[in-house]
């Protein structure tokens, strides 16, 4: 019975088993990292059968050996680890058994798998529609005011650069187009991309890892709900949705506050600006920010959502994924935006450029 008990806990419990001859002890050797200052004992008496738990100091494991003809009086010895490691050396260990990937590679790779879940379940149409409306209305009218007060003293700030230099150069009539390829290129959508990232992503993440923590993600589980379609897939349509809405009005603003800025400060007239503006600028220009901003947005909601439902530890995990989620968003953004630029205004971009003016 002794020996039986004992493979069994072995092979299914991979457990160190030492036993006495005179009782049935099973001594159970808990993990080092796990428990790191008692080893739990479990002793179970040939005469009473009662099982008796057992807390030792310092990971040794206790024999209790009967001292007499009944079994009941114990005394323990003292069996020390180390020999109980070497003795299991023979067993076999499976390849990389021990092996975990770093937290960075498989929360790079879960990044990866979501977007393509999400991307699927948008074809087919499986993903929870009230909860995209209200994800959008978060992402959008709630986000108007910061995006187009933050466009507005950026394009002021630049209109300050460029129209006293080019002023100086004599060449008032060019501050208008240069103006408007920079903000509508460039600025507009990497600047709304930041705000919607620092007010929304760390936002995103922070829900689904307090929803992951406090395992609400595994009780949508049980009731039959999938998260990603009920949390991770409204999000990214709301972003993809809202971002270049949001691209569009902030350009505006940010070319009426240069023009206005321009006016006012330094004698250059609006209508100079406009019709500068009006000039330069081509449909395609327009376009490429959409692309950019819709690109941007999932990069925001994928990362955040994906930083949130891997999160570990409590509070302490919340708030590093949070912290996490908004770095690798924006560092994310400005290198799809350098992609993006080379594609567009190179090669195929400028034929498409000149197929459309």
């Amino acid at each position: 019975m002794a020996y039986v008990i004992s493979t069994a806990l072995h092979k299914c419990l991979k457990i160190s088993i030492a036993w006495p001859t005179n009782s049935i002890l099973a001594a159970i050797l808990v993990n080092r990292q796990r428990f790191a200052r008692h080893a739990k004992v479990l002793i179970f008496n040939a005469q009473n059968k009662n099982p008796q738990f057992v807390l030792f100091p310092k990971f040794r494991v206790f024999a209790n050996p009967g001292n007499g003809g009944d079994g009941n009086h114990l005394n323990p010895i003292c069996i020390d680890e180390d020999n109980i490691e070497n003795s299991n050396n023979h067993s076999v260990v499976p390849l990389l058994s021990a092996w975990s990937p770093p937290k960075p590679l498989w929360r790079g790779l879960s990044v990866l798998v979501l977007a393509g879940q999400v991307f699927v379940r948008v074809l087919r149409g499986k993903f929870h529609r009230k909860n995209t409306f209200q994800q959008l209305e978060r992402v959008g009218p709630r986000s108007v005011g910061v995006c187009l007060l933050t466009a507005t003293f950026v394009a002021m700030a630049f209109t300050i650069q460029f129209v006293k230099e080019f002023t100086r150069l004599g060449l008032n009539r060019s501050v208008g187009g240069v103006l408007a390829l920079a903000f509508s290129r460039e600025l507009s959508p990497v600047i709304t991309s930041i705000v919607i990232a620092g007010r929304i992503g760390s936002a995103f993440a922070a829900e689904l890892g307090t929803m992951q923590v406090s395992e609400q993600t595994d009780t949508l589980r049980v009731l039959g709900a999938n998260p990603v379609d009920y949390l991770v897939t409204p999000r990214v349509i709301a972003c993809c949705v809202a971002l270049p809405i949001l691209t569009l009005l902030c350009f505006t603003i940010g070319m009426a506050a240069s023009a206005l800025l321009a006016d006012a400060v330094y004698g250059v007239s609006t209508n100079i600006i406009l019709d500068s503006a009006k000039r330069a600028l081509r449909p395609w220009d327009i376009i490429s920010a959409m692309i950019k901003s819709q690109v941007f947005g999932g990069i925001i909601a994928v990362v955040s959502c994906a930083w949130g439902v891997t999160t570990l530890g409590g509070a302490k995990g919340v708030g590093e994924s949070t912290t996490s989620a908004v770095v690798l968003s924006l560092v994310g953004i400005f290198i799809a935006d350098f992609f993006l630029s080379y594609c567009f205004f190179q090669g195929a971009g400028d034929s498409l450029k000149s197929c459309m003016s």
